[in-house]
């Protein structure tokens, strides 16, 4: 399995417009990071997580290096628009048939709420072609990869991390209900968002993620979703585990 990490930012993305901290304004590459969001590949599949609003200028930058055809599916973690902005920017890979997309019932509705010339019966000719199934709480697959569900609280609104054979991508969330981490064990590699040092009625902070880190053991973990008042990616780094890094845009992790 390779994950490449398409975007580590959160909803404002760094830089953020008008800012002029020294983290908007850093000369590194790595802050400077799009919306959350990442691609898998295991054996020869294409599975998306999220298609927030930089999707088009992430995957024109993957084609640089690894064009491919066909997405096999999109798991979509949550509503909101850093998560599902990007979805008419599918239209490309629907030449050959209809892109399928896993979510939840609720974030479904959403989607067709906010896209409703997608899914009329007379459709306008070059739009996104998207079929959606409902997830619920067992595993299911994508083009015959088993993806297990992780449900986790987003504040108080529940969302979907997702498990794929020993990877796991978790993102936007405040809390694991206790019951989910039996399907965390035994990770290679643990993706989890980390907002910033100060709390956050919806987000983990650094130290909350560390503290899931600690309690689900992965072999590897990276930090995601991070915001400007994150800190420095090279500053921040040197104060973690060896074995957790912050993820960077384009980051290419094989598993």
């Amino acid at each position: 399995m390779r994950l490449r990490i398409l975007g580590t930012g959160t909803s404002t993305g760094i830089p953020e417009i008008g800012c002029r901290c020294e983290i908007c304004t850093s000369a590194d590459p790595k802050d400077r990071r799009l919306r959350a969001s990442a691609l898998v590949e295991i054996n020869n599949k294409h599975i998306l997580i999220d298609c927030g609003p930089d999707f088009r200028e992430q995957i024109l930058q993957t084609f640089q290096t690894t064009p491919f055809e066909k997405l096999d599916g999109i798991l979509i973690t949550h509503e909101h628009y850093d998560h599902v902005g990007g979805l008419d920017d599918l239209r490309t890979f629907c030449h050959s048939g209809p892109v399928d997309i896993y979510a939840q019932n609720d974030v479904k509705e959403a989607i067709i709420t906010r896209m409703p010339y997608v899914f009329r019966e007379n459709k306008y000719p070059g739009i996104p072609d998207l079929q959606i199934h409902t997830v619920e709480h067992q595993a299911f697959e994508v083009a015959g990869i088993e993806v297990i569900p992780i449900r986790l609280m987003h504040g108080s609104l529940p969302i979907l991390g997702y498990r794929i054979g020993n990877m796991a991508y978790l993102t936007d969330l405040k809390t694991i209900p206790e019951t989910e981490y039996a399907k965390l064990e035994h990770l290679d590699v643990l993706i989890i968002n980390a907002l910033r040092a100060k709390p956050h009625i919806a987000h983990e902070t650094i130290d909350d993620a560390l503290h899931n880190i600690q309690h689900i053991r992965p072999k590897q973990a990276y930090l995601t979703h991070v915001s400007h008042h994150f800190g420095l990616h090279e500053a921040i780094q040197k104060t973690l585990p060896a074995h957790v890094n912050i993820a960077y845009d384009g980051l290419e992790i094989s598993i």
